[in-house]
């Protein structure tokens, strides 16, 4: 059978990774795909940089349209990033009658509705496995391998950089700042983390696994986001005291009034399998209603695990396209007629635990005030400590029972009020993950 060829925008760390893995694995992705996958075309941003993958075979251009308009592509492979003009060269080719398989969750959690949208129009797949959680297969476990469940709920370490700061810090110690600094040294972090260490590359994937879980549009606008660097080494320690890891999850959860769909610092129990996953690494943890609770772990980023999910997404590509467009699996698991467009919580009405972390007057009665006010918003206290320390001032530590985010709120405001009250209060959520 004839070989199908490639052409790859973008030949950076993903991008070569993919030309190694291709070359490397030939035979034996033949022998799966039930053809040879070529890689012939590919886009670039200068041709004489040095890369760290052979490209004698390859037809360098600096213009993608010349890729996704040339006859000899089957499928166009995007791994140059960003929105604009990612979203154009997709929608080209998919115009074009070609099939898309991207690394790019930035342009599926903003744009995959009307991605998908066209290729379902235009009978044409859009393959997305290597846009979340690096080489672990999690889409396709959710979208396929779960599809007898009804998906309760899902928790994820979906970045490595913030689960390598975390992680330092909580073994080692160390302060926020200086675990940053030597993640961008050693590559782990941009030069600008914003996108890592406030939530928002995290986001992007939550808003992917949610809609594939759920049967929702995908809805990256209403996905509550909340970063690690107002995180202390304070924090951490406190809470491993109190036997829990603090993580930086993406959660959602399908509850009697919609969806939550949120990514904040979590404190977890130290027991849980997911808390203990450390470093760079990603996890994911699916609750199902007929299988239960399952674990997906693995490496989140990288040049050969990234190319792992492209290339796995490609055998898929190959095999499907001699296949009537009517019966391949759809995008976001559900046919694209049955999407429900469910309510995402304002993350005032969800409903979970929290550590509180108070500096207090050390006098008689201040304790009181503060379980007072908690009580008169139905807030019930599982755990206080009150660590003692020099000074007039004294850390107070408090773990609470689930309670609506609403009243919480309410209560910190009264809590900060107070003049025994100093500083600022410190809030982190805390999940059982049951």
């Amino acid at each position: 059978m004839k070989s199908v060829n490639l052409g790859i925008l973008g030949l950076g760390t993903v991008g070569c990774g993919t030309v190694n893995v291709l070359h490397r694995n030939a035979t034996e992705i033949a022998r799966r795909a039930g053809r040879g996958i070529n890689v012939t075309r590919a886009a670039v941003r200068t041709l004489e940089a040095p890369r760290r993958c052979s490209v004698d075979d390859i037809e360098l251009t600096t213009d993608p349209l010349e890729v996704v308009n040339a006859d000899d592509v089957d499928v166009v492979v995007e791994l140059i990033g960003g929105y604009d003009l990612a979203r154009d060269v997709v929608l080209t080719a998919i115009d074009n009658g070609k099939h898309v398989v991207t690394a790019n969750k930035a342009l599926i959690a903003l744009h995959g509705n009307e991605i998908f949208a066209r290729a379902h129009e235009k009978g044409v797949m859009v393959a997305f496995e290597a846009a979340v959680a690096g080489g672990i297969p999690i889409i396709k476990a959710i979208r396929e391998g779960l599809a007898g469940n009804r998906i309760e709920w899902l928790a994820g370490i979906i970045n490595g950089t913030g689960n390598y700061i975390l992680t330092e810090m909580g073994e080692e110690g160390r302060e926020f700042d200086d675990v940053l600094a030597e993640a961008q040294e050693l590559g782990y972090a941009e030069a600008d983390p914003t996108f890592d260490i406030e939530g928002i590359d995290a986001a992007h994937k939550l808003t992917i696994m949610a809609s594939i879980a759920f049967g929702i549009p995908l809805q990256f606008d209403k996905t509550f986001t909340e970063g690690i660097s107002r995180v202390s080494r304070e924090d951490v320690a406190y809470a491993d005291e109190l036997g829990y890891k603090v993580k930086h999850l993406g959660i959602a959860r399908r509850v009697g009034e919609g969806i939550e769909l949120r990514v904040h610092p979590t404190l977890i129990p130290r027991h849980r399998l997911v808390a203990n996953v450390d470093g760079v690494t990603n996890a994911v943890v699916v609750q199902g209603d007929a299988v239960g609770p399952t674990l997906y772990y693995g490496a989140g980023a990288g040049a050969d695990p990234t190319a792992s999910a492209v290339v796995a997404d490609l055998v898929d590509t190959v095999r499907m396209m001699t296949a009537d467009p009517s019966n391949q699996v759809p995008h976001l698991a559900f046919q694209p007629d049955a999407l429900e467009d469910l309510p995402i919580l304002d993350m005032k009405e969800v409903e979970t635990a929290y550590y509180l972390r108070l500096l207090a007057d050390d006098r008689p009665g201040v304790l009181a005030e503060i379980t007072r006010i908690l009580a008169e918003q139905e807030i019930s206290i599982e755990a206080l400590v009150q660590k003692r320390v020099e000074g007039e001032l004294v850390p107070i530590i408090l773990v609470t029972h689930k309670v609506q985010e609403s009243r919480m709120n309410a209560a910190q405001e009264q809590l900060q009020s107070l003049v025994a009250v100093a500083g600022e209060i410190v809030r982190i959520r805390l999940e059982t993950l049951d």
